[in-house]
């Protein structure tokens, strides 16, 4: 999921001041200075008068919160200022968030957004590439999550989701949330990687298993995201050193395989993927796009599966329906669940813009240096597009489909994530296995709150059921 790495670096910040309740004041348009100089077209939108350390505090602490007080003072465009970063304006009404979904890529930089990430992905991901090299390097990932290759990952899928739920404990209370990481990567490690049971699997899954833990938790995680470049490059050149080692050592036995054509796994397709000049991607290429395809698709989609459930279990008439549904060989209510969570509760909150030049975005002349940033959470929580905001209700979206620029959980634009399709594909095939194969209830009547996880928004409970 490309929008989960586009949030940007403070949401990992470790809060500074100490917050329960944010109170917001009423001040007049912002003006910054960029460089030291006053910019000629410097007023930017309103937004809270806190303290950079407090609204920081605020936004790592209750991002939705925070969000949700300041377009209730503000409106759908707001400035937030926050401790290292030049501003942030959100954006939240679905006219504007057209504008910047379609606006020119040259204006509108979404990979300079999520330089952050250069040392764990590589400077070859998609994810960090603008313009014309974004382009080139989209089109090349773009045919194995498209049409019959996607459809040809779902034997995979639903073996892996199959071993998975079946080995995991029954009649008695179990975190879904990190059942579902395993499963995730597992899915990754044998359709994106193409791995087969065998000692190189286990051996990349050990060492992804210590990266993926190291890299979302702990001090080494908030080391990585707040220290200078330099070092930030050299604790992710530790904690990847082994993933990388036998990441290369796949790519070459890959590129020396027999029948490459007939393989269906993502790597083997990069491997035969062409530049337009005719070149193949270079083994540093293809490693960035398969940690970013790691980096993005796992957790994120995890963390989906996560929450999916936890709404489930809360309305058992909806899950009566699922199954039933599941029964008749259908897909649109359990497609509808889908959609429905990645609504109510998106995985990330945000996704970001750098404006390259001064850009006119809803009625407001933007100056350069800005990070432009549509919101998915308050998109999804408009009353006006989407009644009874709330309250989890699936069969909103079998009454109307998901609108381009109003359901936003994967971004938009010419940046809206590859993997989309994969993601959603994956989540109404383990969805519909689990509920399958087994009756699941919550260990509690209270929805479960929210908490962080890296940049991703998780049950704070860890999805506790049953299994039955």
């Amino acid at each position: 999921m490309q929008a989960a790495l586009a949030a940007g670096r403070v949401a990992h910040q470790p809060p500074s001041v100490g917050l329960s309740v944010v109170t917001l004041n009423l001040h007049k348009p912002h003006r910054i200075r960029f460089g030291g100089d006053r910019l000629a077209l410097d007023v930017l939108p309103p937004g809270p008068r806190l303290p950079v350390a407090v609204q920081t505090a605020a936004w790592a602490i209750r991002p939705w919160d925070f969000m949700e007080r300041c377009a209730a003072r503000y409106g759908d465009t707001f400035t937030m200022r926050l401790a290292g970063e030049r501003p942030w304006v959100l954006i939240s009404h679905p006219e504007t968030v057209k504008e910047v979904f379609t606006g020119p890529p040259g204006l509108l930089h979404a990979g300079e957004a999520s330089r952050f990430l250069l040392p764990v992905v590589g400077a070859n991901s998609v994810l960090l590439l603008d313009e014309d090299a974004h382009r080139e390097q989209r089109r090349l990932l773009m045919p194995p999550f498209r049409g019959n290759h996607l459809t040809s990952y779902a034997d995979t899928m639903t073996a892996v989701a199959k071993a998975e739920i079946a080995r995991w404990p029954r009649g008695k209370p179990v975190r879904l949330h990190p059942r579902m990481r395993a499963l995730t990567l597992e899915v990754i490690l044998r359709a994106v990687f193409g791995l087969s049971e065998g000692t190189r699997l286990d051996q990349l899954r050990a060492e992804l298993v210590r990266m993926l833990t190291t890299g979302t938790s702990g001090p080494a995680f908030v080391l990585a995201i707040l220290a200078p470049q330099r070092i930030r490059a050299a604790v992710a050149r530790r904690v990847l050193r082994g993933v990388d080692r036998l990441l290369y050592a796949e790519i070459d036995k890959r590129r020396r395989a027999d029948h490459l054509d007939e393989r269906e796994d993502v790597l083997s397709i990069l491997l035969q993927a062409r530049h337009e000049d005719d070149r193949p991607m270079s083994d540093v290429e293809i490693r960035d796009e398969l940690i970013t395809l790691l980096v993005a698709g796992h957790e994120t989609t995890a963390t989906a599966l996560a929450w999916a459930v936890e709404r489930l279990v809360r309305h058992p008439d909806y899950q009566a329906r699922l199954t039933e549904e599941i029964h008749t060989g259908e897909q649109q209510f359990c497609d509808a669940v889908v959609k429905e969570t990645l609504r109510l509760r998106p995985v990330v909150s945000l996704v970001g813009r750098r404006l390259k030049a001064p850009m006119q975005i809803g009625g407001v002349r933007l100056p350069a240096g800005v990070l432009v940033a549509p919101s998915i959470y308050l998109m999804h929580r408009r009353a006006d597009i989407y009644p009874d905001p709330k309250r989890f209700r699936p069969e909103r979206f079998l009454e109307q489909r998901a609108g381009t620029y109003t359901w936003i959980p994967f971004g938009g634009g010419v940046r809206r994530c590859l993997g989309a399709a994969f993601a959603e594909y994956e989540m109404r095939i383990v969805l519909s296995t689990l509920f399958d194969s087994c009756t699941v209830r919550p260990t509690s009547e209270r929805s479960e709150p929210v908490g962080r996880r890296g940049i991703t928004h998780v049950p704070g409970r860890g999805a506790m059921v049953v299994l039955d």
